[in-house]
């Protein structure tokens, strides 16, 4: 062939785009696959006696260690920082430092106090996460054997360079991407990649040039793979970064994208200082306008600033969130991301990878037939025999087939068969052969492999005992049944004897007496479904949950494994298909498809994208490289315990055993989780909303002040204490059904409805005050009637919002909120005659008062629960 390009391309131009990066990836790869090996060394300017000390040390400079990138773990003040880049938690700083300086010490103290709780919470349950992930990362390789100045040695795996001479043996992890060189029985592991659970042979034999896709090219050896069976050498093409693992580590290391529950956690943010925005300002001017004292006007906004201000908001996002991750550890899943809690009861879209995530990731023996197809005991026992005595390397098959461990006794092999001699595999005839002697002294050639070489080497079948001769027809319908168990998924192999005297003292077998077999049956393997798969399957689908199948492996077995766990298999888009399709046209296809097959990494990434954009909160279950971009994309990325350590990272969940119910337990602690963190916002919002309208109508209508400063954040500190129990209470099933989405559009709609509510509750106490008590010239009496009723209606409000059921006859909530909220009513019913009411502005109350309030309060909670059981007909959602 002619002379390549330039193959090596140095660090410093690797900054650029992943698309860029990929590219070049992708280039120098085809043309190393499709140049012979003489050229791939002189272009790299190496020899098969390796690189010189001198050389190596060259190009280490220059193309940097073999290391791809990897999300560097947090420092502690990094993770500080990012805790307080909050604006609610700016926003409280900002007014705990005011209050301070203008002498308003407890308040200070108080939002302090809430700051650092959510601080604290949060960036101790994502460092005891991050930690436990670092602890399950598994190191690709350590070292890696090359050939160096004509000598063979060990070397760390980041000093390998563009050029070395690597040597690859069984057990080996591929340490870079390099082109095969020379190889003798060369198989890989690749699943990781690829998502093919089955070896896949290399040889180093020219490409032809109409195939363009590296990852098909039995040449080139891709860092992340393993080696399976026999040897090779190569040369060293991509190091780091430019490898197709660096390449996609690349692109995901880093912070993740938004979610769905950051976004609106943000925008309810935003919404609340906007509302202080415009309702501090004029409660300022109306007071300073209207009553003369500036300086008591801005000591009353800024404590209703305070007022208004959800402080508590990080701190019940926090707990809730610690509270469920804690939830997960007790069965043995770690939360590496807080959010990805929430996210989990929101996901109505799991896609996840076939191999190792809802299959076990190994080979097993699931089906051993005669040539009818009828399960044979007599097929297995010779199959058993096979491997039992075979002394080569034993592939994945054969251990499979040894997993019946039963048979050893049952066939009692050591006792009634002795080994006489044995033909190994080689990859020319594709099969091997064990000679054995049975009781009756006769000699067992018990040959398995390549079902076409066994079935050429035939001439007799042997159907329910009885031995025949091979006819072409019943040949054909033997092939036919083969060819439906590869359609199926199954890797397929026969099983032959033949017969011998053994009269001979000295036996001696060769590959001639490979030949007159007699067929016997067929042994087929699968990488089978996990147990638990069809039970949490059937959950997830009972809860809302849509499951889809991504894979990299081909449709046969996609649509086999679907079935055994009861996916609907109506059609299969592959990859190929996916090319050809823009973003509307995928997101069409993504709705209604539920297998996905011969997918490559990008593929993956652009289905997740598409349910994104229709709308969907999409969760990815992964454990390969190839999953790593698809994991980062995900709303909710999860991991499983043998996944490698980019797909580790690149989730937010890792589940640390092999049973799949977790899922569902996550998704219904998820929906727990927000379904109480959205308590606390509607409170919040509608509590906000109303109050702006009372504190503006009150600062107009009254003649002073309308509340002291103290008794506002009196108010709101009792009304804190409150919602800290909030975390602890119950959801209603009903809740838990189906996924829940975040929904700004829907709190908003939901503080209209609600929120003015109290207000005109508050007017009707102003009305009260003033003119059953006759408060105009007694604020103090106004000030304790509205700190009481403010109370009261705040704290048993909750009971009617926490719930789209009747409170307390349908729905209930749990004791620690229940008894809380039975405490602050005592507390606020005594305050104003307890010891503390001078020094909070507060006076006795009369009976008459306890009267109206009664009234006021079982009307309040009457009218909210109509409306409330209104609005959820109009908007079920």
């Amino acid at each position: 062939m002619g002379s390549l390009t330039k193959i090596i391309t140095p660090p410093t131009q690797q900054k650029g785009s992943t698309r860029a990066n990929g590219i070049r990836f992708y280039k120098k790869l085809v043309e190393c696959a499709h140049a012979d090996k003489s050229t791939v060394l002189d272009q790299l300017d190496t020899t098969l006696n390796g690189l010189s000390r001198d050389e190596v040390e060259r190009r280490l400079e220059k193309y940097g260690p073999n290391e791809v990138a990897r999300e560097k773990r947090l420092t502690v003040l990094t993770r500080l920082w990012d805790n307080f880049k909050n604006p609610l938690v700016v926003l409280l700083l900002i007014l705990a430092i005011i209050s301070y300086l203008t002498g308003d010490l407890p308040s200070a103290l108080i939002m302090l106090t809430m700051v650092l709780i959510g601080i604290v919470l949060r960036f101790g349950q994502e460092s005891r996460a991050d930690s436990a992930a670092e602890k399950l990362r598994e190191m690709v390789s350590t070292t890696a054997t090359v050939i160096r100045s004509g000598k063979r040695q060990e070397i760390p795996l980041r000093d390998l360079v563009p050029g070395d001479i690597v040597t690859l043996s069984a057990g080996d992890m591929i340490p870079s991407d390099v082109r095969l060189l020379s190889a003798k029985d060369l198989f890989l592991n690749q699943s990781a990649l690829t998502g093919e659970s089955l070896p896949v042979e290399k040889t180093p034999v020219i490409v032809d040039g109409s195939n363009q896709n590296p990852l098909e090219m039995n040449n080139l050896l891709f860092l992340g793979s393993a080696v399976e069976s026999g040897t090779g050498t190569a040369v060293v093409i991509q190091t780091g970064n430019e490898t197709y693992f660096g390449s996609m580590a690349s692109d995901i290391a880093g912070q993740h994208p938004l979610t769905s529950f950051e976004k609106g956690v943000t925008s309810f943010t935003w919404l609340m200082i906007g509302f202080m925005a415009v309702m501090v300002p004029l409660v300022f001017l109306f007071n300073g306008i209207s009553k003369g004292n500036w300086l008591e006007a801005l000591m009353f906004a800024l404590a209703v600033a305070v007022g208004l201000t959800p402080e508590m908001l990080p701190a019940i996002v926090t707990i809730n969130l610690s509270k469920g991750a804690i939830a997960m550890s007790r069965k043995k899943v770690i939360v590496k991301q807080l959010n990805a809690i929430q996210n989990f009861g929101a996901m109505d879209v799991l896609c996840t990878d076939k191999t190792g995530t809802i299959t076990e990731g190994k080979i097993v023996l699931e089906k051993h037939l005669d040539v009818l197809g009828q399960e044979s005991e007599r097929v297995l026992h010779y199959g058993y025999i096979n491997s039992y005595y075979q002394t080569g390397l034993k592939n994945l098959m054969d251990v499979a087939i040894l997993d019946y461990e039963h048979l050893n006794e049952e066939l009692q092999v050591d006792e009634d068969y002795r080994k006489i001699d044995e033909l190994p595999f080689d990859f020319e005839r594709r099969r091997m052969s064990v000679i054995v002697e049975d009781s009756k002294s006769q000699h067992i050639l018990i040959c398995k492999g390549a079902v076409e070489e066994i079935m050429r080497l035939s001439t007799h079948v042997e159907i329910d005992g009885v031995v025949m001769d091979v006819l072409p027809e019943h040949d054909e319908h033997r092939k036919r049944r083969v060819h439906e168990l590869n359609a199926e998924g199954f890797r397929v192999i026969a099983v032959a004897y033949r017969t011998f005297s053994g009269e001979n003292e000295e036996p001696h077998y060769t590959l001639q007496d490979e030949s007159d077999l007699t067929l016997l049956g067929y042994l087929a393997f699968l990488d089978p479904p996990k147990e638990t798969v069809q039970e949490t399957l059937d959950k997830l689908k009972g809860h809302g949950v849509m499951v889809k199948i991504l894979t990299g492996d081909n449709d046969a077995v996609a649509r086999k494994i679907c079935r055994d766990v009861g996916l609907p298999v109506d059609r299969i888009l592959l990859g190929s298909e996916i090319e050809g399709m823009n973003t509307v046209q995928l997101a069409e296809a993504a709705e209604s498809i539920t297998v996905f097959a011969k997918l490559s990494p990008a593929h993956k990434e652009r289905i997740i994208r598409a349910l994104q954009s229709m709308n969907h909160v999409v969760g990815f279950m992964g454990d390969g490289i190839n999953d790593a971009p698809a994991l980062k994309t995900a709303d909710v990325s999860i991991s499983v315990d043998t996944a490698v350590d980019i797909a580790k990272e690149s989730s937010g969940i890792i589940l640390l055993e092999n049973s799949l119910l977790v899922l569902d337990q996550g998704v219904m602690e998820g929906r727990r989780v927000f379904g109480n963190i959205i308590k606390y916002i509607r409170m919040a919002a509608s509590s906000n909303f109303g109050n702006m309208f009372s504190m503006l109508g009150a600062s107009i209508i009254l003649p002073f002040i309308p509340m002291l400063p103290i008794q506002v954040l009196t108010i709101n500190l009792l009304y804190d204490f409150l919602q800290t129990a909030i975390p602890s209470d119950n959801v209603d099933p009903e809740w838990l059904a189906k996924p829940r989405k975040w929904d700004i559009s829907g709190i908003r709609r939901y503080m209209l409805h609600i929120g003015p509510i109290s207000s005109l509750f508050d007017y009707m106490t102003y009305f009260f005050m003033l003119y059953v008590f006759n408060c105009w010239a007694n604020p103090v009496l106004l000030h304790s009637g509205w700190f009481v009723e403010s109370l009261f209606t705040q704290t048993l409000i909750i009971h009617v919002i926490r719930t789209n059921k009747i409170p307390f006859i349908q729905s209930r909530a749990s004791k620690p909120l229940l008894l809380t909220s039975l405490a602050i009513i005592i507390f606020g019913a005594w305050l104003p005659y307890s010891p503390l009411a001078n020094s909070l502005g507060l006076v006795a109350l009369q009976p008459l008062y306890w009267l109206l309030l009664a009234g006021m309060l079982l009307s309040y909670i009457l009218l909210t629960q109509v409306i409330k059981t209104c609005y959820v007909r109009r908007f079920p959602e």
